[in-house]
């Protein structure tokens, strides 16, 4: 079964209900790097997200540009305005396609994370969120269905915010620490595993439950 836009809208769907149960502890992680506001911009990201209507999208670009749109609207935070540069890339790609495969994911999360660095500045290796979508371009490259996408995603990005904990960081707020930021998760890495395993363990349980 192919990605269409009721599958991105569901999935938006479990994001937006998992960032409400981790929206503190993201601001506690971003508080020892930064502002301290992470979790609370992502609530507002991806709630209007949610409420974008993208599962009712005509095709999966439009489902990308409604969330694109939506996410735009509720921040103007630099990891906000990447999150919803990354959804416009995705609907640019897949203009016309009524679903996306899932041995094509790999493929444009290359072009949305090239677009990321060009935006944000940042270069892999920084310690951001760009080296765990980097790690998911990686390990999605051989994926043929949801199931192994899905377990693929979830590893691919929890060992990224774990091989990366003990390394400062190189940009943002963050870079000041130096050190200090060693033993500690950019909050935009631990945004990405948390979300990852919140929309991709309910994709494995799908794909259990139809096989």
């Amino acid at each position: 079964m192919s990605i269409d836009a009721s599958r991105i809208g569901a999935a938006i769907g479990r994001a937006a209900g998992a960032v409400q149960t981790l929206e503190q502890e993201l601001n506690q992680a971003d508080a020892k790097l930064g502002d301290g506001d992470t979790g609370s911009m992502l609530a507002r990201v991806v709630g209007a997200m949610a409420q974008s209507g993208a599962a009712d999208a005509t095709d999966v670009s439009d489902a990308f540009g409604k969330l694109a749109r939506a996410g735009m609207s509720a921040t103007g935070s630099s990891l906000g305005t990447l999150i919803s540069g990354a959804f416009l890339s995705l609907s640019k790609q897949t203009k016309g396609r009524a679903t996306v495969d899932w041995s094509d994911l790999s493929r444009l999360l290359a072009i949305v994370l090239d677009g990321m660095i060009a935006r944000g500045g940042a270069s892999l290796g920084d310690k951001t969120v760009l080296d765990s979508v980097h790690a998911l371009v990686l390990a999605l490259a051989d994926v043929s269905d949801g199931a192994q996408a899905a377990t693929a995603a979830r590893v691919s990005a929890n060992d990224a915010l774990h091989r990366y904990r003990d390394l400062p960081c190189r940009m943002g707020r963050a870079k000041f620490f130096g050190d200090k930021s060693v033993g500690l998760d950019d909050p935009g890495m631990l945004a990405c595993a948390k979300l990852v395993d919140a929309v991709a363990g309910a994709e494995t349980e799908f794909a259990n439950i139809t096989t």
